[in-house]
């Protein structure tokens, strides 16, 4: 049903759409122009309102009514924005494999989910499908912190079963835990003093913020946790003592007490460090994303296995230490799973798909549909 050749033309083109983060507007008047000609409701929302760079493009939503199935409406998403470097991408099939032409990522994240998710419905029209709806939607900014699922119009979003296309495994894999995450800036300040003549007058912060990492416990914490410190910045020349300075980091895990708890002792150091030195610090810690915490009996988990048992696909259930717009649906009540689609070395410039996992990616949305309509909730 899936037609191969259409497919690999439309991600080929897609693919060559410049669509960095904060620069969708021209992917995303593109894709509303393809859901409308389907015969989808499509509208945009506000995200571009909360998006701190190239403000101008919100996130795209298209509905297609139920055509008499049985089953419930579904959610299938996929994000817009590439990262850098992600402009005047050259694209290169051979021997079955699409990559850059060496000089930018490629785009299959997250355009591989895009393609798939536009074959599944032209497939759903040409062959007369029955379903009980699918509401499509394409965000804005997730890979700069998910900003476009977080400020989705979710009064428009009725379904409440969904499937994300963003995982970097094979067709079949099933994401059904990922992590919370907790970031957290801490500004220090401390005195500024002549390094030279009276250091002893001055309260450095970057001692201060050295002492507290090296009483962190960062990197790997356990099976289910980890935390890092990624930023730190301060000072304005070596013979003047830093008054300020300023640590960013992140604590995240599959377990959201621990996640919890991680973030609170990370805060903790940097207090007692402080107060030690005789600085002070100004700490804001930011609950980024709920986690994913779907059981293997859950309607999405359900319905994956039996489109990939329908179709041939060996089904596993993973989980991720990364977050992705599924976490942010589910925390908005969408039970949500986040799929692979067989997208390899992502983010970087040797980035590249398969042929056969992007038409592996539409038969499964297909299947997806059909085997909602016989799975009781």
């Amino acid at each position: 049903m899936v037609n191969t050749e259409r497919l690999i033309q439309e991600f080929m083109e897609l693919v060559q759409v410049d669509s960095e983060s904060g620069a969708e507007r021209q992917l995303a008047d593109l894709l509303k122009e393809r859901l409308a000609a389907l015969g989808l409701e499509v509208f945009e929302d506000n995200a571009s309102g909360f998006v701190e760079v190239g403000r101008g493009t919100g996130n795209v939503i298209a509905t297609l009514p139920g055509n008499g199935g049985e089953g419930p409406p579904l959610l299938l998403s996929a994000h817009m924005d590439t990262v850098k470097p992600g402009q005047g991408v050259r694209p290169r099939r051979e021997n079955g494999m699409i990559t850059s032409s060496g000089d930018t990522i490629l785009g299959s994240d997250d355009k591989a989910g895009i393609v798939a998710i536009l074959e599944c419905l032209r497939v759903i029209k040409e062959e007369n499908i029955t379903h009980g709806g699918v509401q499509v939607v394409f965000t804005v900014a997730e890979e700069i912190g998910l900003v476009g699922a977080k400020n989705l119009d979710y009064s428009r979003i009725k379904a409440r079963v969904g499937f994300v296309l963003d995982s970097g495994g094979p067709p079949g894999e099933i994401i059904i835990k990922a992590p919370t995450q907790y970031s957290l800036t801490a500004t220090i300040k401390g005195k500024a003093a002549h390094a030279g003549i009276a250091p002893e007058q001055g309260i450095n912060a970057i001692v201060v913020a050295s002492h507290a990492i090296a009483n962190m416990k960062v990197g790997r914490i356990d099976e289910e946790t980890t935390s890092n410190i990624g930023l730190i910045s301060g000072g304005v020349a070596t013979n003047i003592v830093p008054e300020q300075t300023t640590v960013k980091g992140e604590a995240r895990s599959i377990n959201p007490t621990k996640a919890k708890d991680q973030i609170d002792h990370m805060v903790d150091e940097i207090n007692k460090a402080a107060e030690k030195f005789g600085a002070t610090a100004a700490i804001d810690v930011v609950k980024e994303y709920d986690p994913i915490n779907l059981a293997p009996e859950s309607l999405p988990v359900r319905i994956a296995m039996q489109a990939a048992a329908n179709i041939g696909v060996k089904p596993f259930l993973g989980q991720t230490g990364g977050g992705s717009d599924a976490n942010i649906f589910n925390g908005q009540g969408i039970a949500c799973a986040n799929l692979g689609i067989g997208m390899s070395k992502v983010h970087t410039t040797e980035e590249f798909i398969t042929e056969e996992n992007l038409v592996a990616n539409a038969q499964f949305m297909v299947e997806i549909i059909k085997a909602a309509q016989g799975i009781k909730e």
